[in-house]
């Protein structure tokens, strides 16, 4: 493999699995309310954490889980329970209005507000629904593979994370648009919708950490039904 296939299929697995655009509605929905100058500077602070935490985990590989004795699957299944808590809350509350309330309320500043915001969406918005079990384990694999490359491979992979970063804030900075096109009506439909989505994608996460922790438990054809 070249440096240069090395990089692409990085870049395109890395932006699957992330998947920004796709989440542009949710990112919408969590910064309800906010002015636009205060929804950049929130969507500037999460890919820097995306690009900060990926980068982090490139070099550091499994060693931080190791450390405390955490699995792969064990961390799927606990990122699954936060995300089907998450998709709970969006398909039975107004979620849109939870967060344009919160928004609403007085704060010092509009440095303030992007900062309260940011620190609630850490969690679950940047991880483990932007950032899951299967971006961390990805970007170990790829961190591998870049050895063969010394240096170069190492400076590649932290400029294809930087890529995807990049590719997330430009997405996010578009959440303007899509809302008004949506609208409040509107995007409160798409968020319940997903919603209910997010809560099956988390009870796929949970299958398919039990199958990797257990032999026998979950049918593979459960756990990975469509065989990517």
């Amino acid at each position: 493999m070249s440096q240069a296939e090395f990089a692409v299929n990085f870049f395109v697995a890395l932006f699957a699995l992330l998947d920004p655009v796709g989440n542009v509605p949710l990112f919408a929905a969590a910064t309800a309310g906010a002015k636009s100058r205060d929804r950049a500077w929130i969507a500037l602070y999460i890919s820097l954490f995306v690009l900060g935490f990926l980068t982090f985990f490139y070099f550091s590989g499994l060693s931080l889980l190791e450390f405390f004795g955490i699995s792969l699957p064990a961390f799927r299944i606990a990122g699954g329970i936060i995300l089907f808590l998450l998709g709970l809350e969006m398909a039975r509350d107004d979620f849109t209005a939870t967060y344009a309330e919160a928004a609403e309320a007085p704060v010092a500043s509009g440095r303030a507000y992007v900062r309260k915001r940011f620190e609630r969406m850490i969690v679950p918005f940047a991880m483990p629904l932007l950032i899951g079990p299967g971006a961390i384990s990805s970007v170990v694999i790829y961190a591998s593979q870049a050895r063969q490359f010394g240096m170069q491979g190492a400076l590649i992979g932290v400029g294809v994370i930087g890529a995807v970063a990049l590719a997330t804030l430009l997405a996010f900075l578009a959440t303007p648009i899509i809302t008004r096109i949506l609208g409040r009506i509107g995007l409160t439909i798409v968020v319940r919708v997903l919603g209910l989505i997010l809560c099956a994608l988390a009870i796929q996460f949970i299958l398919a950490g039990f199958a990797e922790s257990t032999t026998g438990f979950i049918r593979p054809g459960v756990a990975n039904p469509y065989g990517h």
